[in-house]
């Protein structure tokens, strides 16, 4: 079965076994991301059952991919480009006179 027919079997919200199966991890390691907050996700119905959106779930991966990067750059280099490591937002510049 190809990708795209996996993921259309799974539908749009993943439980928290699914998650943990994606991430390799355990289902108390799933759940323990979510209370924290790290992995946003909702409850639903009457005994809150925690279910986790495949899009939320595919850029917190692509989250961690980032931040992996970013340590790496940081621990290879003495004098880590500044840029590099910082997210891509704008920098706030001093109004003329706080410098």
């Amino acid at each position: 079965m190809d990708e795209s027919a996996a993921g259309s079997q799974v539908g749009r919200f993943l439980t928290l076994a699914d998650t943990a199966e994606i991430l390799n991890i355990s289902a108390s390691q799933a759940y323990a991301l979510v209370r924290s907050g790290e992995l946003p996700a909702i409850k639903i119905g009457g005994h809150g059952t925690w279910r986790i959106e495949r899009t939320v779930l595919e850029s917190y991966i692509e989250a961690m991919y980032e931040e992996t990067r970013r340590l790496t750059l940081w621990h290879q280099s003495d004098f880590a480009n500044i840029a590099e490591l910082l997210p891509a937002s704008p920098v706030r510049r001093l109004p003329a006179g706080f410098d």
